[in-house]
């Protein structure tokens, strides 16, 4: 229990595992909080000042299933190991702390989703910003930014996902960090700039950050030194896999900010189905680092037109030559050498992460075969990244047995032939019995003596068993080793020499192993940039394919980049809706074209019935301009893309109650973010606008944003509304025209045409959609009544009575004040200047208004 305590006392905000024997024991709070966690016995053992102390524990062979569900929950664990040997021990074997499992610091395949990057993400702040520092221990990725504001730091938030982000310790940070689950809070000396400089210096072991782009980037430096200080504290270890840190600027990527990211259902949804987001219909990877790499690019597309377009010929190659399937099968056997390679490096990897390896690198002149054929800029970059690892592929498959068990310490890693003197001890250990039988044949021989017996027990050893009706004939080279009633034991020199090469054989064998695991962990790691290096190449090369697969599966066309402004999209398709949908899409397009400057189509102002489309509509090109962006080819006959900086979208409705933000509050802080930032580069969705308040206020805000987007940012704007007054909008010379979702009634029914036609809609069907949703034809037919009573009110100029009832009510309270009538005491005021009045002017100011007023 005082080991417990010490080890406890250096980790008190975590979980302790404790190390007894076959378990890993917790104790006190611990056992009571992994007891209910995990669904555990809790126990009690001995005493502590007369009470009996809590106690919990798991079988140490199953740790990693606790670990995993630990981890989920958002908990850290502390590994407090045995490591001195219970055999030689005096006393009570020594433990310590050997590494804290935290949930942005996982690098065991167990802990981790395959296809989703566990990130570790640290943020640091002064007077003009925000520092960010992420890394992917399992992948070793270590990478910096600088962000000005808090709606930027929020997207890059949203964009990274960390498992776990560390921050000061202090008052004053935004909701997006202190909201965010896996937040842990640190002593504010550890974001300290200067020391966090000298700190990375010696690390990577470089003179100054020049060469890494982040010398004259002191928030990024704060952040990621206390980065690098959390994860040097709980791994416990060094971290040759971090071999470098990269500046990521935050111009490079078409910036989408978190609301964008939830309207355009990227990879999550708020049914948490995400089959149906764009990452569930695009992602056909085969390998896990495919798939990481993949929601990478979908979060961050990139504005690098040229990078762009060699990744759409690749694309187009792999599909003209059929490269990308012959690819795809080589892939199926490659696994996951991006985190096989880390846990070489922490010197953590397991028997079957070298098989594996073994069998990816195995691949490499199969893949290197499929390419060479190919007319690829970037395939044959990608194949020269590839680089030659046939001795490494040689060793491994000399080395590794072809079904490696699962743990290196149970033995039985090596194949034979690897090493002479391994090979010796498994004989020794696995072929006793023949040489006993051989023995005894022999002994009996030479002696004359037919009883004559080989025998083994734990407490002589082996030995030779004579009757004492023999004993005159017994050899004179034999030792007696034991007396019993009816016999002699004895031991030759041959019999003692074969004693202590069997007795020890099993336990030099693994020793062995042990030894020649940790050489082949070495002799890999002298090559493990290159290795990485080849993993990298692997990664991207099975998006492409994936890109290619997708783009043959599901009818889609090479996208063109334009360097003039404008978006055309011929019969463009949402790639969701079509892939979950029974019946064929109705393919639709877009014309957004011109300079500001000229008076070019900005805007398209979509009118239509609610589920005739507008949304889906909208999004569906956002999708495609965002697929166009990481390299893919788009659902559409064609589409030709000038250049795009943002992709910003006001969709749907929610509350955030957890900031005591009302629906109507959160569409006005979406909307405010995008008039605050959208550029006449920007693609921008706006839907019904102004529909969370009254009619007149909403119709009031919606046309003055329209106003805002069309003639200030002069942005690439779809702006769905009910409000048919801003059809208005659409004079010519503004910019703005008017499109509608067509539908089509059919007796009762309403039949949804889907297709975007010129010009507004002439009716919203409000009525009708209330039919198909299953309101009660009892209150359907009142509303037609009532609606009937208000339209023909309002063709004769009068204001309708909207209910007897509601006569006596008072009218709804507008968003904006009245303006107040003018005041000549109230213009007066205004032409006071405060800070130019001496008090006498002052007092004489009062007076005067006092009399005016």
């Amino acid at each position: 229990m005082r080991q417990f305590f010490a080890a406890k006392a250096e980790h008190p905000d975590v979980l302790l595992f404790f190390r007894m024997g076959d378990f890993y024991e917790l104790f006190y709070d611990d056992a009571r909080k992994a007891a209910r966690l995990l669904d555990i016995t809790l126990t009690q053992r001995g005493q502590s000042a007369g009470q009996p102390i809590p106690m919990a524990g798991v079988p140490h062979h199953s740790a990693e299933g606790y670990l995993a569900r630990l981890v989920a929950l958002g908990e850290s664990v502390a590994i407090c190991e045995q490591i001195g040997d219970p055999a030689t021990s005096k006393g009570i074997v020594e433990r310590k702390v050997v590494r804290v499992v935290t949930p942005g610091t996982v690098t065991d395949e167990a802990l981790l989703n395959e296809r989703r990057d566990t990130l570790l993400l640290a943020v640091s702040r002064g007077k003009n910003g925000f520092g960010l520092a992420w890394a992917d221990l399992a992948a070793g990725r270590f990478l910096v930014s600088e962000v000005t504001d808090e709606s930027t730091l929020e997207a890059e938030l949203a964009r990274l996902e960390p498992a776990e982000l560390l921050c000061a310790d202090e008052d004053g940070w935004p909701p997006c960090v202190t909201a965010r689950t896996g937040l842990r809070r640190r002593a504010p000396w550890l974001f300290e700039v200067d020391s966090g400089r000298r700190q990375l210096q010696r690390f990577f072991d470089v003179h100054d950050l020049t060469g890494f782009g982040i010398e004259d980037r002191p928030f990024a430096v704060a952040a990621a030194a206390a980065l690098l200080g959390y994860v040097e504290e709980t791994q416990k270890q060094r971290l040759p896999h971090l071999t470098s840190i990269a500046y990521e600027a935050g111009d490079g990527a078409v910036a989408m900010n978190a609301a964008t990211r939830r309207h355009l259902e990227l990879d999550s949804r708020v049914d948490g189905d995400a089959r149906h987001t764009l990452l569930g219909v695009l992602d056909s990877t085969v390998t896990p680092m495919g798939g990481r790499l993949l929601r990478r690019w979908l979060h961050r597309p990139l504005r690098d037109r040229s990078a762009l377009r060699l990744r759409h010929q690749a694309v187009a190659a792999m599909i003209d030559t059929g490269a990308g399937d012959s690819l795809r099968e080589c892939f199926r056997a490659v696994g996951d050498l991006e985190r096989i390679l880390s846990r070489i490096a922490l010197r953590s990897a397991r028997p079957r992460d070298l098989s594996t390896l073994r069998d990816g690198l195995g691949l490499l002149p199969a893949v290197r075969t499929c390419l060479a054929a190919v007319d690829s800029p970037r395939l044959q970059s990608l194949a020269d990244e590839l680089g030659e690892h046939g001795e490494n592929a040689h060793l491994l498959a000399g080395a590794i047995i072809e079904q490696p068990p699962v743990l290196a310490r149970d033995g039985g890693v090596f194949a034979e032939g690897y090493d002479a003197e391994l090979d010796e001890l498994r004989r020794l250990s696995t072929h006793a019995d023949q040489f006993l039988v051989e023995l005894e044949a022999r002994e009996r021989a030479a002696s004359g003596i037919s009883t004559l017996k080989v025998g083994y027990n734990r407490v002589h050893g082996y030995y030779l068993e004579v009757g004492k009706v023999h004993a005159d004939r017994v050899p004179t080279h034999y030792t007696r080793r034991q007396t019993l009633s009816n016999a002699e034991r004895y031991i030759t020199e041959e019999l003692k020499q074969f004693e202590d090469r069997v007795l020890s054989a099993r336990e030099r064998a693994l020793a062995r192993e042990r030894l020649l695991y940790e050489d082949l962990l070495d002799r890999l790691n002298a090559d493990l940039a290159t290795l990485r290096c080849c993993a990298s190449a692997l990664a991207e090369l099975d998006v492409l394919a994936a890109f290619a697969e997708r783009a043959l599966t599901l009818d889609w066309a090479r996208p063109e980049l334009s360097d003039s402004p404008g978006i055309r999209i011929e019969r463009g398709r949402h790639p969701v809706v079509e892939a979950v949908r029974s019946e064929p899409f109705e393919p639709n397009d877009l014309v957004l074209e011109g300079r500001p400057e000229d008076g070019g189509r900005r805007m398209l102002v979509i009118t239509g019935p609610n589920m005739g489309g507008k949304s889906t509509y909208m999004r569906q090109n956002a999708l495609i301009v965002l697929l166009a962006h990481i390299g893919s080819f788009v659902p559409a006959t064609r589409a030709v893309i000038g250049p795009i900086d943002r992709i910003l979208t006001r969709i749907g409705a929610g509350d955030d109650l957890a900031r005591g933000q009302s629906t109507f509050m959160v569409e006005m802080s979406e909307t405010s973010y995008i008039l605050h930032h959208a550029t006449d580069c920007s693609l921008v969705l706006m839907d019904e606008i102004g529909r969370g308040t009254s009619t007149y206020d909403g119709l009031a805000l919606a046309e003055a944003c329209a106003r805002q987007l069309a003639h200030h940012n002069r942005a690439y704007t779809l702006f769905a509304t009910h409000y048919f007054e801003l059809t208005s909008l659409a004079a010519p010379g503004s910019g703005i025209a008017n499109v509608h979702l067509d539908a089509v009634e059919h007796g009762e029914r309403l039949v949804f045409m889907h297709a975007v036609k010129d010009g507004p809609a002439d009716r919203s069907f409000g009525l009708q959609v209330a039919a198909l949703a299953g309101l009660p034809r009892r209150v359907v037919e009142d509303a037609r009544r009532r609606l009937a009573e208000l339209e023909r009110s309002r063709s004769e100029g009068v204001r309708p009575d909207l209910s007897t009832a509601a006569l006596d009510q008072p009218q709804q309270f507008g968003l904006f004040p009245p303006q107040p009538a003018p005041s000549a005491a109230l213009d007066a005021l205004d032409a006071i200047d405060p800070d130019e009045l001496t008090p006498k002017q002052a007092l004489e100011a009062l007076y005067r208004l006092k009399s005016l007023a």
